[in-house]
Parts: structure tokens; C-alpha cells; sequence
């Protein structure tokens, strides 16, 4: 957390260079011109400012008001825009355009709520720009707040659907799916928190480890899914008997662990009872607890004490398997969660195709403003206004194609067309304003930063320097701009579009590490269940395997749960090492895993039992496609079955061998 405070406060710090610098280097080209003394030293006010929140950045960060300093960083960098505007011609000149472009650049890369506060100011430093500054032509106000306002909308929305799919995805990453508490990784990063704060605020807190007791016999008499749904049941009772303050995880197979909060040792006797008592219908359990700090000061001591705790109640009662009837009681009262958080395939993708068509809208909407109340008698105000409704058709189109698009191999071509044509109307409608410094000028530039932002830098690249190539030659070609309003305007959008690629960059390379931990077990490295049932596609002929080690619930009881998470990395890497590079490994909780495997499927799975049998025999059962089904649920379920018949086989004639 005290990462990103700190990455946000020097993210509105260099927003005060980007501004300061630019001017420093207007202001070094135009000495001759007025006023170049209070610039000066207004923009070192500003260098100054944002030098000292990049070097704060650390300290505040830590600081429960660390939105404050962010918000004073802005504030006087909105004041410096604002009084170098009015230095230096108002809101036409070089430099109107720094306190609404500043509203774009915070809509990228400040928190939302900073942003409301921010863009606030900023709209209240752009009217006092308006009202005291040197009189603009006709229009020109309000076409640029209002394009400046709806891109800063649009980046901003654009903003708000990365950040909701990164929390999406970081809670998929840290949920277990069956049961709907913490996976592995969640509740590991959940008590180191929690251990941090209760050292802080001197106050207690216990662990809780919890086994389902001869769990392995559900899944043996009565099938999988009577052992999964048996867990779902599990998770949701512990979920609804704890506090709202607690958290609940699953750490792997029937091992569930609960965190209490301000919390001793007497106080945790006393929930244990309840855990236990209200578990009772469905199942019997054992359970554990240690307590910091009087246990242990660490997380690893902590689950070593509660495992020991655990095993010591373990052996001081008789463990029995769940009854039939217990069993059946909670698959009748189980109530699977709905997914948390729904993370739809190719959703950035369609959020990034569609913005920009709602941007050409926008600015479409805005031309079309101006054309109707600002350019009366004007001879090209017809071929204007076509222009204008031809860019709004367009966006129109490609806001209603967005999914279509984001699923088809064509998007690319299509929509970099689209861009050219979206800029060469933008050039056509500036140039027969007058040029790039009339009000519709600005329209050229204010997609480029929103394309960095949704697109690959390596597609956007390209379309951002010709568009700027563009402006450069509507400039040339079109009206008398003074050249340094052309060059503040094209580098101020170039110093944004870099920001805005930068955090594009860093939020797809955040993405794609919690897609990753979404569908990837934490222990093994594997697959996990959502993320093999996501990548299974079964060709006919393809072979499913379920593999289930013998005896594995004896290592944990016997050697402790650390000696059988150890074996579940070996099986896991040898299950790996053992099968082509393009089958797919998942681990679907416990000691289960699975595999899709190409080719002769039986073979497959003598090979792998003997692979397995270095350390540890297992149980296979394998289920072919289009002979014994054709989705996961179906082949799954033939698999399954095969598995514990084998097992029954093998049990039998154990059991001969014996009597003999």
C-alpha cells in the first residue's frame, strides 16, 4: 500500500515538471518578450514544489494523510498554469492550454478522489484564465474546455475500468474457488498484514488450523464431488460463525486456517468450541490454535505452534469418517458463492477499442457546437459541419462494433484505418478553421494521449508521430500560428502521452502477472481448477487423467502438512517432466490433480505412475474424449469413477494378498 501512496505522490510531482520545464524552455527562446521575470519565478516555484514532493514521496507515503501533501502538489502546480497563462496572452496564448491539458494528464495518473478535488481547481483556474486574461477569438473558450473536459472524462472512465479489472483480477487471484475463502496466497499476505498491525497496536491474534477429519474417505465412498461439496459447505459455515473482522482460507485440500483478530488464547477456546460444534453436522473436525505474541512472533513459528496444537487434538480424540448422513446434510445445505468478481475474456481489450470511438463523438459534438453558434457567414461552415457528422457516424460505428471487434483478427487493420481517418478529419475541420490555433485546432492532439493509454505502444507509436506530423503540417500549411505555441502544444501532448504509455505499460504488466496468480495454484505452480477448466479444449482422441496419491492424508498426519506440500511440488514437477510441453497439468485441490494429455491416454498414465512411484503410488483414472464425453464435467466424471474403481481393485486384492 505505502508503494503506490509513494507512486502516486511523485506521479503529481513530475506533473509539476512536465509544465515548469516547458516553460523554462519558452521562456528561454522569448527573453525579449514581457513579463519573463515573475515567469521565471514562478516556474522555479514550481520546480521547487515538485523537486520536494519527489524527495518526500517516502515519508509521506507512510502518513494516513498522505492525499493531503498530493493534493498541495497540484494545487500549486494549477496555480503556476494558471498565473504564467495570464503572464503571458490568456487562454489563447502558448501556454492557456497548461491548466485543462493538466486535467487530462491527472485523469490518467492521480487517484480518482484526488482527481475530483484536482480537476475541480483546475476548472476553476481555466475560468479565472477566461475571465482576467487577454480576450480569445470567438468560441475558442469553450470548445477547449469543453474537449479538454470530455477527454479527461473519457481518460478517466478509461482509468476507473483498469483499476475495477485489477481489483477484479487481484481477488480472483487470492479467492479459492470452491469455497469462497482465501487461497494459499491470500492468507499468507493476509496474516503478514495482520501480524504487522498487531504488533503496531500491541494487541493479540490467533490462528486457527482446521482438518476435516478421514476427509478421504468421503472422497473414496461417495466421489469427488460429494468430497467438493462437502468443502463448499466447510468454507461457507466458517465464513458466517467467525467475526466480519476475521478471515477464512483454504490453504489446500480438507486443511482449512482461520485468523482472529484481537484475539487471546481464552477468547480463541471459546470460538474453536463454536467452529467445531456448528461443523459437526456435516462433518467431524480437529483443530489447532497458537496466539501471538504469547506462542510465537513470526507467521511460520505461529503455524508451526497451531499444526502441532493441531495434531495433539488430533491424537486426544477418536477421528471418525463423516456418516453417510452427514454427508448428505451438507450436500443438501451447500450454497456455492457466485463468482466474486467476473473477469469477462477480452474486456480491456473492448474497453480500449471503444473509447476511441466515444472520443471522436465527444469532439465531434463539440465541433458541431461551435460550427452552429460560432461560425456564421464562414464559407466552408457546410463542409465543416459534413465533416463533423461523418466523425460522429464513424465513432458511433465503432463504439457499437467494440465486441465484435475485440474478437475478431481483422481489429488491428481496422481500427488503425479508423485512426487515420479519425486524424486526417481532425486536420480537414482545423484547417478550414483557420489553422491549428483556431478552436478546433486542439482536436488533432487530444486522442493521441487516451491511444497511448488503451494501446500497445508498438501500434500506438506509429499513429501518434503522424499524427503529430500532421499537426505540423496543418500548421505550416494553414494560418501564421506562432511557432511556440505549436511546439508547447506538441510537447506538452508528447510529455502526456509518454506518462499515459508508462502507466498503460504498468497496468498491463500488473494485469498480467494477476492473471496469472488467478489461474495458477500457488503451491505447485500448476494449474489450478479455474485455470485448467479456462485452458481445456478436448480434441477427440485427447485423454483426461485424474490422478490421486495413495496414502496421502497418512503423510500429513503422520510427518505434519509441510512434509505433504513438499510432495506436492515434486508430483507436481514430475507430472510436468513427464508429459509434452503442450498438455496441461492442473491441481484441482488436496492431492488431486489432472492432466489433458495427447496420445495414447493409458500409456500416458502407466508412465506416470511410474514416474510418481520414486516417492509416492498413486491412482489414475482416465477418460477419453468423444468415446467417453466431450466437455470436462462429462470426462471428469468417467475419470473419476475409473479412479476409485481402481482403487476398490486394488484394495481387494490387497486384502486377498493379506488373507493368504
Amino acid at each position: 500500500m505505502n508503494q503506490w501512496r509513494r507512486r502516486a505522490i511523485r506521479v503529481a510531482a513530475a506533473y509539476g515538471f512536465i509544465p515548469a520545464l516547458l516553460c523554462g524552455a519558452y521562456l528561454a527562446g522569448t527573453a525579449h518578450r514581457e513579463h519573463r521575470g515573475p515567469m521565471l519565478a514562478v516556474v522555479l516555484v514550481m520546480l521547487i514544489a515538485a523537486t520536494g514532493g519527489w524527495l518526500a514521496a517516502a515519508r509521506m507515503s507512510e502518513s494516513l494523510r498522505w492525499r493531503i501533501p498530493l493534493l498541495v502538489t497540484g494545487i500549486v502546480n494549477l496555480a503556476g498554469d494558471t498565473v504564467l497563462g495570464l503572464l503571458d496572452g490568456g487562454v489563447a496564448g502558448p501556454l492557456g492550454a497548461l491548466a485543462p491539458a493538466s486535467a487530462v494528464f491527472l485523469a490518467i495518473t492521480a487517484p480518482p478522489r484526488a482527481f475530483l478535488w484536482l480537476s475541480a481547481v483546475s476548472a476553476f483556474a481555466y475560468g479565472v484564465l477566461i475571465v482576467f486574461g487577454d480576450p480569445a477569438p470567438p468560441g475558442y473558450p469553450l470548445v477547449h474546455a469543453l474537449a479538454y473536459g470530455a477527454a479527461a472524462v473519457l481518460c478517466l472512465r478509461h482509468s476507473a475500468v483498469l483499476a475495477s479489472l485489477r481489483r477484479r483480477l487481484w481477488h480472483t487471484s487470492r479467492t479459492d474457488p470452491l469455497t469462497g475463502c482465501l487461497n494459499r496466497r491470500g492468507f499468507d499476505e493476509r496474516i503478514a498484514a495482520e501480524l504487522a498491525g498487531a504488533r503496531r497496536a500491541g494487541t493479540p491474534l490467533t490462528l486457527v488450523l482446521l482438518d476435516l477429519d478421514h476427509f478421504k474417505s468421503v472422497n473414496d465412498a461417495h466421489g469427488h464431488q460429494a468430497g467438493d461439496d462437502l468443502l463448499a459447505w466447510a468454507g461457507r459455515e466458517l465464513r458466517t460463525t467467525v467475526r466480519a473482522t476475521d478471515t477464512t482460507g483454504r490453504l489446500g485440500g480438507d486443511e482449512f486456517a482461520i485468523l482472529l483478530t484481537d484475539t487471546d488464547a481464552g477468547g480463541a477456546e471459546q470460538i474453536v468450541a463454536r467452529i467445531r460444534e456448528r461443523l459437526a453436522a456435516g462433518t467431524p473436525t480437529s483443530l489447532g490454535h497458537a496466539t501471538f505474541p504469547a506462542d510465537a512472533d513470526d507467521a511460520d513459528t505461529l503455524s508451526i505452534a497451531a499444526d502441532r496444537r493441531l495434531y495433539q487434538d488430533k491424537s486426544h480424540h477418536v477421528r471418525r469418517a463423516p456418516t453417510a448422513e452427514q454427508v448428505a446434510f451438507a450436500r443438501t445445505h451447500v450454497h456455492r458463492d457466485g463468482p466474486a468478481a467476473i473477469v469477462e475474456e477480452g474486456e480491456r481489450r473492448r474497453h480500449s477499442i471503444a473509447d476511441p470511438g466515444w472520443m471522436a463523438m465527444a469532439q465531434t459534438l463539440v465541433a458541431l457546437v461551435y460550427v452552429a453558434f460560432f461560425t456564421g457567414g464562414e464559407p466552408h461552415r457546410a463542409a465543416m459541419a459534413a465533416i463533423c457528422v461523418w466523425g460522429f457516424v464513424a465513432g458511433l460505428a465503432v463504439v457499437a462494433g467494440a465486441d465484435w471487434l475485440s474478437r475478431t483478427r481483422a481489429a488491428r487493420p481496422l481500427m488503425l484505418a479508423y485512426a487515420a481517418s479519425s486524424f486526417l478529419s481532425c486536420g480537414a475541420i482545423a484547417a478550414l478553421d483557420g489553422g491549428v490555433s483556431g478552436p478546433l485546432g486542439v482536436g488533432m492532439l487530444l486522442s493521441i494521449p487516451l491511444l497511448m493509454f488503451g494501446m500497445r505502444p508498438a501500434v500506438a507509436a506509429p499513429v501518434a508521430l503522424a499524427a503529430g506530423g500532421l499537426y505540423v503540417l496543418v500548421a505550416a500549411t494553414s494560418g501564421a500560428p506562432d511557432p511556440w505555441y505549436v511546439a508547447i502544444n506538441l510537447l506538452g501532448t508528447a510529455a502526456t502521452s509518454v506518462a499515459c504509455a508508462a502507466q498503460g505499460r504498468a497496468a498491463a504488466r500488473q494485469r498480467r502477472m494477476l492473471t496469472r496468480a488467478a489461474r495458477v495454484d500457488a503451491l505447485t505452480g500448476v494449474l489450478n481448477r479455474r485455470g485448467f477448466a479456462e485452458r481445456f479444449t478436448a480434441t477427440p482422441g485427447a485423454g483426461l487423467l485424474v490422478v490421486d496419491l495413495d496414502g496421502f492424508k497418512q503423510l500429513n498426519d503422520v510427518h505434519g502438512h509441510a512434509a505433504g506440500d513438499d510432495l506436492l511440488r515434486w508430483v507436481a514437477d514430475t507430472l510436468i517432466a513427464s508429459v509434452r510441453a503442450d498438455d496441461l497439468v492442473g491441481r484441482l485441490g488436496g492431492d488431486e490433480f489432472v492432466l489433458l494429455v495427447r496420445g495414447n491416454a493409458d500409456t500416458v498414465a502407466a508412465s506416470l505412475r511410474n514416474a510418481l512411484a520414486a516417492r509416492t503410488s498413486a491412482s489414475i483414472g482416465v477418460a477419453v474424449a468423444g468415446t467417453d464425453g466431450a466437455g470436462f464435467d462429462s470426462l471428469y466424471a468417467v475419470a473419476d469413477t475409473r479412479l476409485y474403481q481402481r482403487k476398490l481393485s486394488r484394495s481387494k486384492s490387497c486384502n486377498a494378498a493379506s488373507g493368504l
